[in-house]
């Protein structure tokens, strides 16, 4: 990576000194370069016009919101918030041919750049892969979407969002209860930040192989590809036997029990899929030895097995079942949701609860970061940037503009900002939100 005069973001992290462009949007592949940055690598992320609302990136947008820290401030999208953190926000518009030339000239000092736009977004912008890897030969690029960049024709250029991924992938026909109830979608955008994971592990590994040959490559993340692979042996099983699994509601299609279970004040989980781990829940439950030892007696008689453990569970509390579970070593859990989980020792004790200061929210407290490095551990160093808050620190002390050259741009809509009340869109880079 070429560097500036001046580091744009302080060093920490096991990736200090790695440079991502983030042209993402909407959830899996700026998370991608969201959880990079969190390690210390410096992600600056370009969002093209409008700048102001409704922007480019939909996540600036997506409800549920902060209320503004000062009067006349835009309310803050929540998983803006999250997903964005240790950023650096640049406005700039590709569509013209000095925003082009300005986001080339950024991909030449870039190690990774991220971009998840429909499959030929770039190319019709004048920006095809072979150019930037002409430009940079030892970039990799990362294209996220929702089908991949190639195949079926009339698949690949659809609408994909996470529960199309869901679907699409085999991973929904897997969730919920059996026929006629509907399938049931994850409670959260779960391929999208999976994705974003994988995207982020395949960055690296481009970059390391980049630092082994010197070359460059691009790599091509689907969506739906992602969970598939997810699936265990699900393929396997039907080339092999010809098994379609279908939804089994709470329990596990081949393991019992390894389900949830009603307490008297809530609900566990019980897993025993072990002969070692089921004799030690028996033991715990007082159930004396039997046919039901083996698990395919359990599978194919789960009433009367459930029947045996049902009353044990149902006559004690969450907090009880987890201490006999701990002093049996049993796999007995509560099912916590987020209020308990905030009061919770262990995510305390291990910092799972962050709090940072958000540029336009104010102090904020979420999620942690993972996973954790004893020698070189991520952190959080800023908030999730107001669009266009880094404009003077990347176009002046990344790739040199003069102060007056960043004014033209800026007054011919090339380059862009949204500041909140209060702020400025001064060009001097010493107050454009390097490092504080």
């Amino acid at each position: 990576m070429s560097s500036s005069a001046e580091p744009l973001v302080p060093p920490f992290g096991p990736l200090a000194g790695v440079r991502v462009l983030d042209s993402g949007r909407f959830v899996a592949g700026p998370w991608a370069a969201t959880h990079l940055a969190e390690f210390g690598a410096e992600v600056l992320h370009v969002e093209g016009p409008p700048f102001h609302r409704p922007y480019a990136d939909p996540t600036r947008s997506l409800a549920p919101f902060l209320p503004a820290r000062a009067p006349g401030d835009e309310p803050v999208s929540e998983s803006w918030v999250q997903y964005s953190r240790n950023k650096l926000s640049v406005g700039l518009d590709c569509g013209t041919p000095e925003g082009r030339a300005l986001f080339v000239r950024l991909l030449q000092r870039s190690d990774i750049w991220i971009e998840s736009s429909r499959p030929g977004t770039y190319d019709r912008l004048g920006l095809p892969d072979a150019q930037i890897l002409d430009a940079n030969p030892r970039i990799t690029i990362v294209h996220v979407s929702g089908f991949g960049q190639h195949g079926e024709a009339g698949r690949i250029r659809r609408p994909c969002y996470d529960l199309l991924a869901q679907a699409y992938s085999g991973f929904l026909a897997l969730q919920g209860e059996p026929e006629p109830s509907p399938p049931m979608r994850a409670g959260t955008a779960l391929n999208d930040t999976v994705t974003g994971l994988a995207a982020a592990g395949a960055a690296l590994m481009g970059f390391i192989a980049a630092g082994r040959t010197g070359r460059g490559q691009v790599v091509d993340v689907a969506q739906y590809e992602v969970f598939f692979a997810l699936l265990e042996n699900l393929a396997l099983d039907y080339f092999a036997r010809g098994v379609v699994r279908a939804r089994h509601g709470t329990g596990h299609p081949r393991l019992h029990p390894y389900d949830v279970v009603r307490a008297k004040d809530g609900w566990v989980v019980v897993a025993a899929p072990t002969p070692e781990s089921w004799q030690r829940l028996r033991e715990l439950v007082g159930i004396a030895p039997g046919p039901w030892d083996e698990m395919s007696w359990r599978l194919e008689h789960r009433a009367e097995a459930d029947a045996q453990l049902a009353p044990f569970f149902a006559a004690r509390t969450v907090a009880e079942l987890e201490e006999l579970g701990r002093a049996k070593d049993c796999a007995v859990g509560g099912v916590p949701t987020i209020d308990q989980l905030a009061e919770d020792a262990h995510y305390r004790e291990r910092g799972m609860f962050l709090e940072w200061e958000d540029p336009v929210a104010g102090r904020v407290r979420g999620a942690g970061i993972v996973p954790r490095f004893e020698s070189t551990p991520g952190r959080v160093w800023r908030g999730a940037p107001w669009l266009g808050q880094d404009n003077a620190a990347v176009f002046g002390g990344c790739l040199g503009l003069e102060a007056a050259e960043i004014a033209r741009l800026s007054a011919a809509g090339i380059i862009g900002a949204n500041p909140p009340a209060g702020h400025t869109t001064a060009v001097d880079v010493s107050a454009s939100g390097g490092p504080a």
